[in-house]
This record gives structure tokens, C-alpha cells and sequence, in this order.
């Protein structure tokens, strides 16, 4: 487990410095969201970018520790960790609700997650769906696949108490989805 995190680690660090062939999708005032072909499967890799006030080592935990996720990702119907492997490493199961009145069935994740810093106080997210045969899939859920994903935190040397977060996402849904699917806004981009 430990060579596939440390290649994730890598591949999302290569996400962040890749600042070529990005498509602008949404932009607001606290968030603007990219996407692009994905060189790992047939779909897209999705980049979203904002500014939290508060420091990296503050909010990397918020974004995976199961009592902080909960509260934040309107998207789940449930999330735990499985197992920690070591300090900065764990499997993690993520599972969605429906989404239009059933038509897109709940789907869950079995992710590898690496927690990784970097100089300058920069830490990071890194995770991808791995075989974990304590949680096989089940008839409740369609089993999705995360490839390389994660979040990068920085701090802001210009603004201090201040860090930009980005998120790359390029989930494998997995399944049946309805046309109406695709003529929606992704229900994980939305809610980025």
C-alpha cells in the first residue's frame, strides 16, 4: 500500500503544477471550478480552487476525519475509516445518497488515503479506490472508483491565517446513469 500512496502523492502534485489545458466550468465568488480530459480514464479531471481562512494543518483534517467530513459534504450518506495503516495513511468508505428521486442509485467508495507535506507548510490529500476485501461491494450500493484525487493546501505568504484550497476529482461512477444525468450538473462539482 505504501508504493501506490506514494504514487498517488505524486501523481496529485503533478495535478497541482499542471497549469496547461484547463476549461473554466464555474466560477463564483468563493470558488472557481476547471475541468479537463482525464489522462486515467474516459471521463474528465475536475479542479476547484478557493481561499479558507485558517491554516493548512487546520483544514486537511476537516476534509477526511469522519466527524468533520459529516458535517460539510452534503453528498454523503455515510463515511468512516476502515483502517489506519500508519499516521498519514488509511482506507477510508464513502458512501453517496440517491440523487433524483432514486434514478441515480447511491454509490460508494473504498478509497487509499495518504496524507502528505510539503516545504512551506503546504499539506496535501491523496487518495484512490483500491480492492479492500473487508468491504467488498454490496447489492445497496453501486460501487464507484475514485481515480488519483486529493486536495491541496497552501498557506498565503500575502494574506497569513489564510490558505488556498484546491480540490482534483475524477470519479468513475460506475453503473446505469440516466441521460438526465449528464444534462445536470454533477451532484460532486456542485457541491465542490
Amino acid at each position: 500500500m505504501d508504493l501506490i500512496a506514494d504514487n498517488i502523492s505524486q501523481k496529485v502534485w503533478s495535478y497541482h503544477q499542471d497549469e496547461s489545458g484547463w476549461t473554466l466550468a464555474k466560477n463564483s465568488k468563493d470558488i472557481t471550478v476547471f475541468w479537463k480530459p482525464s489522462g486515467e480514464y474516459g471521463g474528465n479531471l475536475y479542479r476547484g480552487e478557493g481561499i479558507i481562512e485558517d491554516i493548512p494543518e487546520n483544514i486537511i483534517p476537516f476534509m477526511y476525519m469522519p466527524e468533520s467530513r459529516m458535517k460539510w459534504d452534503k453528498a454523503l450518506k455515510s463515511y468512516s475509516i476502515l483502517e489506519w495503516i500508519d499516521e498519514d495513511t488509511a482506507i477510508c468508505h464513502t458512501v453517496t445518497h440517491s440523487y433524483g428521486m432514486g434514478l441515480i442509485s447511491s454509490r460508494d467508495f473504498v478509497d487509499l488515503l495518504r496524507i502528505k507535506r510539503y516545504d512551506g507548510g503546504i499539506v496535501t490529500t491523496n487518495s484512490i479506490s483500491v480492492d479492500y476485501p473487508q468491504c467488498p461491494p454490496s447489492s445497496a450500493h453501486v460501487r464507484g472508483h475514485n481515480n488519483p484525487c486529493g486536495y491541496v493546501c497552501s498557506p498565503l505568504t500575502e494574506n497569513p491565517g489564510h490558505s488556498k484550497l484546491v480540490v482534483f476529482i475524477q470519479p468513475d461512477l460506475g453503473g446505469m446513469l440516466p441521460d438526465l444525468w449528464w444534462s445536470q450538473p454533477c451532484p460532486i462539482t456542485s457541491s465542490i
